[in-house]
């Protein structure tokens, strides 16, 4: 079993604090591994709520009290290991319950994310719960499951590590991380094929089949054309009136589906940064997807990447990812376009410290200077400003030019 260390600290940290821990992600993405992986003094005791028998448990306190002195221990001491929380009816009520009565009872749950789980804990459980998003394998991550010894030697580099000594095998993961996501069935084998047939197998069983009991059926043929169009938009603003116009659906219903596939952790939309609201271009969001394995799935295109269009989409999708998962709690991750011309692809606000970063999929003979992204910092007073390349990680006039899989050393 794969240790994602960084998950089961921020789990190991929830539980000083409050009774309950609930990871919260897209299916299969290893929540239930993490589950199964996290490892702390006392007993423990796994259920899984989609089992209908558990469900029937925890319709009424006295039955799951009993059960869990029966298998758990007899002063209700240790830890409740609940899979697919969201499967069982008035759930977050019967956690507040036991672990209000329980003082020595932690409850470690998972769900698929849904409007319903988001619901039930703000509702119930507020101050009792951390939740956790738990996101497919970041690349740090990606490469433990390729080759140990290659993780340890790209743990070894940072921002200060020479151009030069940076290996090309790592890069070549990169380009196949692009391709394939990290789902981690995907990420277990190594070829291509089998590669495609999992991802497929996840979004036809898992993403489709859980989207259909929130999608009316006069709207499938539409919502089946928005996610498409969403992939072929990866990086773009989003307009609704457009998507209303080529998939026939209704605005209200295009934010409402919007709004789904995000809480179900599929897309992910950044806001605009600004200081200025006049100068910034309206409220419209730029569009990722979580896993870009699951986006290339959706867009039928696995082909290399030399070749592609899109490259340079994905290449800023991949960045958003390992930003957003390393940001921190308070940290917002947006972007910067105003209606004179001027882009910037991040803004990293964390707290007192803002980062700009733009993103360039190119292998550059020499620094470049970026107009935008210059003015834009001065004119904000931002000291750290990235170009995320493919081949420069130097200093250079201010800027800090950062090879794509060194992304994750920006905090």
């Amino acid at each position: 079993m794969i240790i994602r260390d960084k998950y089961l600290n921020k789990i190991t940290t929830g539980f000083k604090t409050v009774p309950i821990v609930a990871l919260i992600g897209a299916r299969q993405v290893g929540k239930t591994s993490l589950m199964n992986s996290f490892d702390q003094d006392g007993k423990k005791l796994f259920l899984n709520g989609q089992d209908p028998a558990v469900a029937e448990l925890f319709q009424k306190l006295s039955n799951i009290e009993q059960y869990l002195k029966v298998y758990l221990d007899e002063e209700l001491k240790g830890f409740l290991l609940l899979d697919e929380f969201q499967f069982i009816y008035g759930i977050s009520t019967m956690l507040k319950l036991l672990t209000d009565k329980y003082s020595q009872l932690k409850v470690l749950c998972s769900g698929s994310s849904s409007l319903d789980i988001l619901q039930q804990i703000e509702e119930s459980l507020a101050g009792r719960i951390r939740t956790i998003e738990v996101l497919s394998l970041s690349f740090d991550e990606y490469l433990l499951f390729k080759d140990n010894n290659l993780q340890q030697i790209f743990r070894s580099f940072n921002e200060e590590t020479e151009s030069s000594v940076l290996t090309t095998k790592i890069e070549d993961t990169l380009t196949e991380y692009m391709l394939y996501g990290g789902l981690p069935r995907a990420a277990l084998t190594d070829n291509p094929e089998e590669k495609m047939e999992v991802l497929n197998d996840i979004y036809q069983t898992y993403l489709l089949r859980d989207v259909r009991s929130y999608v009316a059926n006069q709207d499938f043929v539409g919502f089946n054309k928005l996610l498409r169009l969403l992939a072929s938009q990866i990086g773009n603003l989003i307009n609704i009136n457009e998507i209303s116009r080529q998939t026939n659906l209704q605005y209200k219903k295009c934010e409402d589906y919007l709004y789904l596939l995000e809480q179900m952790y599929i897309i992910k939309m950044i806001e605009p940064y600004f200081t200025n609201k006049r100068k910034v271009i309206g409220k419209m969001k730029k569009i990722f997807f979580c896993d870009l394995g699951l986006r290339n799935m959706i867009e039928s295109n696995f082909n290399d990447l030399t070749f592609r269009m899109d490259n340079g989409a994905l290449f800023e999708n991949y960045v958003m990812l390992e930003l957003w998962r390393n940001k921190k709690a308070a940290g917002t991750l947006q972007f910067y376009r105003t209606t004179d011309g001027t882009e910037v692809d991040f803004v990293l606000n964390q707290l007192n410290d803002v980062i700009a970063l733009e993103c360039k999929y190119r292998t550059l003979s020499k620094p470049i200077s970026l107009a935008g992204l210059n003015n834009f910092c001065e004119t904000e007073s931002i000291t750290r400003k990235y170009i995320v390349n493919r081949n420069l990680n130097i200093f250079y006039k201010e800027t800090k030019f950062i090879q794509g899989f060194l992304i994750n050393s920006v905090k």
